[in-house]
């Protein structure tokens, strides 16, 4: 017998059906909430409202897990590469060796943008910020394929599309910032070294790919993938739920991202390093002003919201981090404030009883940094990685055979009935 929540309400008891998830997740089912008692419920950011049901990624958050498709970060981080993974976010199934082979060929036979597309770029300051030219180019991009218009005919071609030129136009954003000239994808390259390539060679010199920058940077787009129904991801299937064709419904999610309190997480820990520099602080003197709440200190790219444990991204990429440094030997005071940081956030009995443990923002910070990716393009890393969880969720609002349009209502207390005054009764 199925189990059954009850509501008293004005005397009278309604039955609400409750639903179990594969994770043994519990919710209450309030669909018909409305219809029966006339209440809504009030849940301001949604934080306990379950918008919708999904199979792509789980997470619990006091245990520190995460799995795309059942499968633990901790196993695809180690075994796979961003194009295996996203295929598997996308479609629901690691793929075999032809699939795979399919999937790499479609990335390089669409990494081109439209010809007529560079004139939209040439319409940017050069000051834009390339969040703003990213959104802006995925939306136009849609233009150029009339074809995204259908979703259920050529999903497969779209979806490769749109992860293939998200970098494009990504790389092509930062050359403009600069004044720099375009660099063209080359086939010969794989995803990520094939971004690399676009953003830091020039017409008459390749960027020389070290193996160890390109895994690394591999990895935080893998290890950004999806996040279950976090702001951008609740942003795109909203989106897609009114049946916008898939690239609209990304760009709407780089716009939810940009903001600083979700995709701008990894540009503000870089910020922080840099006043603390600024102020010749090593970073202890920081260290003691975070923990006090009248300082106005906050330390950037520790905790998480879902998170009552460490990040399980964050133990993987911290061991990258290191492995990287290590490798590049870089000299910068920037980077030896971030390990003091970490150092004393991990050893500090304040932190550690609040369970502020450094996230996966603070490592891919320090990641970006040392490769020499500028501040402006970390939020653009972010939705290069994150594209494959937009896309999953596209996919499963468009599959659903009783999808409706998301229309969340609201608890109205504005004004009551009020009357049209002519101009010369005001005062």
């Amino acid at each position: 017998m199925s189990k059954v929540a009850k509501l008293e309400l004005d005397s009278k008891v309604y039955e609400f059906p409750i639903v179990v998830g594969s994770e043994d997740e519990h919710s209450l089912d309030i669909s018909t909430l409305r219809s029966k008692t006339g209440y809504i419920t009030l849940d301001e950011g949604y934080g306990n409202t379950g918008s919708c049901l999904s199979n792509i990624t789980f997470i619990d958050g006091e245990k520190g897990i995460l799995r795309y498709r059942g499968i633990p970060i901790e196993e695809l981080a180690e075994k796979s590469t961003f194009v295996e993974t996203a295929y598997l976010i996308i479609y629901g199934k690691l793929p075999n060796s032809q699939e795979i082979k399919d999937f790499s060929s479609l990335l390089t036979k669409n990494e081109m943008l439209h010809e007529d597309m560079k004139f939209h770029f040439e319409g940017f300051p050069t000051h834009a910020h390339p969040m703003a030219i990213l959104s802006s180019m995925i939306n136009a991009a849609g233009c150029f394929l009339p074809e995204v218009l259908n979703p259920d005919e050529v999903f497969l071609t779209q979806a490769a599309r749109l992860l293939s030129q998200v970098r494009t136009i990504a790389a092509f954003s930062y050359r403009k910032s600069l004044g720099l000239p375009i660099i063209y994808p080359k086939p010969i390259y794989k995803y990520t070294a094939n971004f690399l390539h676009m953003m830091f060679s020039e017409p008459y010199e390749d960027y020389e790919l070290q193996p160890e920058v390109v895994n690394a940077l591999d990895l935080i787009f893998l290890l950004h993938a999806d996040h279950e129904q976090n702001c951008s991801t609740s942003t795109v299937r909203m989106v897609a739920s009114s049946q916008a064709n898939l690239f609209a419904s990304a760009a709407a999610g780089v716009c939810a991202l940009w903001g600083p309190l979700h995709g701008g997480a990894n540009q503000a820990v870089l910020e922080m390093l840099e006043d603390i520099h600024k102020s010749g602080d090593n970073g202890s003197r920081f260290i003691e002003a975070a923990k006090d709440k009248t300082s106005g200190k906050r330390l950037m790219g520790f905790g998480h919201r879902i998170y009552k444990n460490y990040d399980p991204r964050a133990r993987i990429i911290k061991k990258k981090c290191d492995e990287l440094l290590a490798v590049l030997k870089r000299k910068d005071p920037l980077l030896d404030i971030a390990k003091r940081l970490e150092e004393g956030a991990l050893s500090d009995p304040y932190f550690i009883d609040r369970k502020l443990y450094p996230n996966v923002d603070f490592y891919s910070g320090i990641i970006m940094r040392a490769i020499g990716i500028p501040l402006s393009m970390y939020t653009v890393m972010f939705a290069i990685g994150r594209m494959p969880g937009w896309i999953a969720n596209f996919k499963e609002i468009h599959d659903a055979k009783d999808s409706r349009i998301y229309r969340p209502r609201q608890v109205y207390t504005g004004r009551t009935l009020t009357h049209y005054t002519p101009f010369r009764e005001r005062v």
